[in-house]
């Protein structure tokens, strides 16, 4: 958790963002805020994307140093693993490389569970998903889609979107995202 706050406030100081100028964009409050950069409390997978999405980054850039530009293996134990308390969890598959805004993920969600909905991400974002199994409940500005395993879908990242799963199996997806080639900085006006 250090070494997370440590990575957040360096992104929030090189983006030129006070505190409550990174809670006001993330919609996170203040004191969480300050708590994920002092290390004193594990942020929830929703509120990692948030204040990513503010800074106009990815979780994994959160989470991890970038790699050098080089052919890079993730063996399972090093994948970074982000489980949330509402029953499900986020492994992260790709590295974070050096001026590249870019993830792969696979989300495993309990039965019955909503991820909830995450901000957009800044404009010219995109995202794919497909099911490995069971069915997702795939929400993007509003409009529900429903997939179905073997089923994939894109939309673009710079919408509303929410992941859930309202069966009594798990669901396992993976998701791409690419983030816009806009400026670094905050992805909110």
């Amino acid at each position: 958790m250090a070494a997370l706050g440590s990575r957040l406030r360096a992104l929030r100081s090189a983006r030129g963002l006070a505190l409550e100028r990174l809670a006001e964009l993330s919609g996170v409050s203040r004191s969480m805020v300050s708590d994920v950069e002092r290390g004193a409390k594990t942020p929830t997978v929703l509120v990692l994307d948030r204040l990513a999405t503010a800074l106009g980054t990815s979780i994994a850039r959160l989470l991890d140093e970038p790699d050098r530009d080089a052919v890079t293996v993730l063996r399972q134990a090093r994948q970074r693993v982000v489980r949330d308390p509402a029953g499900w969890e986020r492994r992260i598959l790709s590295p974070v490389l050096p001026g590249v805004e870019f993830e792969f993920m696979r989300t495993t969600l309990g039965p019955g569970v909503d991820a909830g909905e995450f901000s957009p991400h800044r404009p010219g974002s995109r995202e794919y998903v497909a099911v490995e199994s069971g069915r997702l409940r795939l929400t993007v500005d509003g409009e529900a889609h429903l997939l179905d395993a073997g089923d994939s879908a894109y939309f673009p990242g710079d919408c509303r979107h929410g992941f859930a799963n309202d069966t009594a199996q798990d669901c396992v997806y993976y998701l791409a995202m690419e983030l816009g080639t806009a400026a670094a900085g905050p992805s909110h006006g």
